[in-house]
């Protein structure tokens, strides 16, 4: 008798990454798979020499070129996430306060000329 958890389909509803384990694991399974298929063209290169030089050429080069591409691929990262939204949350902008109505002092300058300025809850009386 089947499980009922066995058949169930699982919908993925969240954009969240895949989890650092099952990335790891989907890298070393794809080097796995590319340093068997350089292996395999190692060894026709080695077959093939003799009796079809072109094909034998084109397993060499596929044989010499597969590492570099299979450490590529391997090294190549995490996959991208452009469907998550940023995880950079501006800060809130903040009004300026507007000085109160009748707040306005008035200040000499060293021309002897009064002019206003705003008040400042700041400033010493």
């Amino acid at each position: 008798m089947k499980r009922k958890q066995e058949s169930a389909e699982v919908f993925q509803i969240t954009g969240a990454r895949q989890s650092l384990t099952d990335d790891v694991r989907g890298r070393q399974r794809r080097y796995v798979i590319s340093m068997s298929v350089r292996t395999l063209a190692v060894i026709l290169t080695a077959v093939l020499w003799n009796v079809e030089r072109p094909v034998a050429i084109v397993t060499l080069a596929l044989g010499l070129l597969l590492p570099y591409v299979a450490v590529v691929i391997a090294n190549g990262g995490r996959e991208n996430t452009s469907s998550l939204p940023s995880t950079f949350v501006p800060a809130p902008s903040r009004p300026a306060i507007e000085p109160a109505a009748g707040a306005v002092s008035t200040e000499s300058d060293s021309s002897g000329a009064d002019r206003e300025r705003p008040w400042s809850p700041y400033e010493q009386s």
